[in-house]
This record gives structure tokens, sequence and C-alpha cells, in this order.
């Protein structure tokens, strides 16, 4: 590999794969996030590489892994995404942000409980505005934000998504979503009142999320924090579909008080456990640099308030 040229150009997107490897690990993760062959992921790396001038990979066992100077370009890619962002919110705010449109990318019970208030809201703020709604999670929420699929990603703190220091993203606070037991009519401990000790359940069928969904792996956490592993006769992730398999006494659930308006109704009781309640932190991201957009401002500021309303602050 040639020393590094005093002048070289770089190509973004191929920065953005790069980044990618750096967040996947893998050449195959990789490719099956951006939609590309292992092949091609590789070539563009092998591209940048001779751009800049510098080795961005070295082999690891049968994979690859960054070397420093990817990491060091990386960092640099930061600021300059951030820098392209600023540019854009900037020209946006020239035309007043009256016009345009906004993708925003949240979990699935967001959209449920949290989305609806602030999409009329920006309705009657901003009526030239498109809004379009994806439903989706870390990682790949976050791969979309990235790649401007997304522009703004409503998410949970969770293993998959980015750290709070991540300088990719400049993120709010939401709120903080409780989650509350929920068990058959008939369940033993269905007319229990105060709180129920979450250990108590240890016993009964789970129902919980996907391993890699934001709710299967905070129910994991907090059923592990109690001292037990559930036993999960159930993967579910549709939530209108866990409230009739706990109704039909198929097991029991941890759900997030932004879904209850679901389970009004249904036959089956609502609990609160024992001590400091499970919760998951609900935020928004956008790429830094782009918080200064006009359109993108509003709907963060219409999300904080439709936040505030639920939680009754």
């Amino acid at each position: 590999m040639e020393q590094v040229s005093e002048t070289f150009t770089v190509d973004l997107r191929r920065l953005t794969v790069l980044r990618e490897l750096q967040r996947r690990g893998s050449l195959a993760r990789t490719a099956e996030a951006l939609h590309l062959t292992p092949s091609a992921v590789s070539q563009q790396v092998a591209a940048l590489a001779r751009e800049v001038g510098a080795p961005l990979t070295e082999r690891d066992g049968r994979g690859v892994r960054l070397t420093g100077q990817a990491r060091v370009l990386l960092a640099h890619a930061d600021l300059i995404a951030a820098q392209l962002e600023r540019a854009r919110a900037d020209l946006a705010a020239y035309g007043e942000g009256g016009r345009g449109s906004v993708t925003v990318g949240c979990f699935s019970s967001g959209i449920l409980g949290l989305l609806p208030g602030a999409l009329r809201a920006l309705g009657t703020r901003l009526p030239h505005v498109r809004v379009d709604v994806v439903e989706s999670e870390p990682p790949d929420l976050f791969t979309a934000l990235d790649g401007g699929q997304v522009d703004l990603a409503v998410a949970v703190d969770f293993a998959a998504g980015p750290p709070h220091t991540d300088r990719r993203y400049s993120r709010i606070d939401l709120l903080t979503d409780v989650m509350d037991l929920v068990v058959p009519e008939g369940h033993r401990l269905a007319g229990r009142d105060g709180h129920v000790p979450l250990r108590e359940l240890a016993a009964d069928a789970w129902i919980v999320g996907h391993p890699r969904s934001c709710v299967g792996a905070v129910a994991r956490s907090v059923c592990a924090t109690a001292g037990f592993t559930p036993d999960i006769r159930h993967a579910v992730n549709d939530w209108a579909a866990v409230a009739a398999l706990v109704e039909a006494a198929a097991g029991v659930a941890l759900i997030p008080r932004l879904v209850r308006p679901l389970y009004d109704g249904r036959r089956l009781a609502v609990l609160r456990t024992e001590g400091e309640p499970p919760s998951r932190n609900v935020f928004a991201a956008v790429r830094t640099g782009s918080e200064d957009d006009p359109v993108l401002a509003a709907v963060r500021e219409e999300l904080r308030r439709a936040a505030a309303e639920l939680t009754g602050r």
C-alpha cells in the first residue's frame, strides 16, 4: 500500500459501506444490510483504500477487521457527514421549511402509542409537509438513517442500538415506557392487589418477542434480573397477537404502556411488578448536523409534546 497521499478524494458512498462494516463486523452481514453481495462490499472497501492510500481491513481468521487507519478515517467521516447535514439544514431553513417531506423510522409500539398524536399535530402545523412512517428497529433502523432512507429514528435503548456517545447522531430522550405484566383473566394472580414479584411467574409459560427485537431483549433481561430464565412458548412481536395469546391462556407477557389501548376490553388482567418497574428508554435521533432543519426540528418538537402528554408531564 502506498503512503497516504497529501491530496485525495473520498467517495462518501464507500465511506457508508466502511461504516456499516464497522457496525456489523463481517462482510456477509454488511452485504445483507446494504443489499449488496459480500464481493461488492469487499470491492467498495478496496476501492476506498486505494482512494486514501491506506489499508482499511486486515485478515482476522476467515473474516476481516478494520485497521487503525480505517478507524481514523471513520472519525473524520463522521465530521464530514455532520457538516453536510448542516449545509442541508441551512438550505432548508432558507426556504423556511414550509414544504418538503420527512421519513420517520420507528419501532412498532412507538407507532401505536406515540406517533399518532405527533402526526396529528404536524398535519395541522405543517400541512404541506409529507410525513412517511417506516416500521424498523436497530440496527437496521440506524443503517437506514445513515443511508438517508430515514430522516429521523424513534428507537428504544438496547444493545443493538448506538451508544449515547455516538457523535453521528443528535438525539433527544422522549419518555420512559414502563412495562406491565399481563396474565389471563383466570390466572391465579389475576385478582392480586398491589404489586407482584416477577419471580412468582417463573414457572409460567411466557410470550416474548424475538431475541433480536428491542422488546424481546428487554423482557429476557428483566426476567434474568428477577432470577429466572423464562419458559418461552411463543416468540411473537405483534402486540395484537400477544394480547390474543394471553387472553387464550397461552402464557403471560410483559407489555409496554404504549400499547395498553390494544388490551382494553380483553379478558385479561394487567398487573404491576414489584420493585423498580421494568421500562424502556425511548428516544429520537437524527443525523448530526440535521437537527436545525426546520421540518425535522418541528417533528422532534411534536414528538416531545406527544411524549409529555402520554407521561403526564
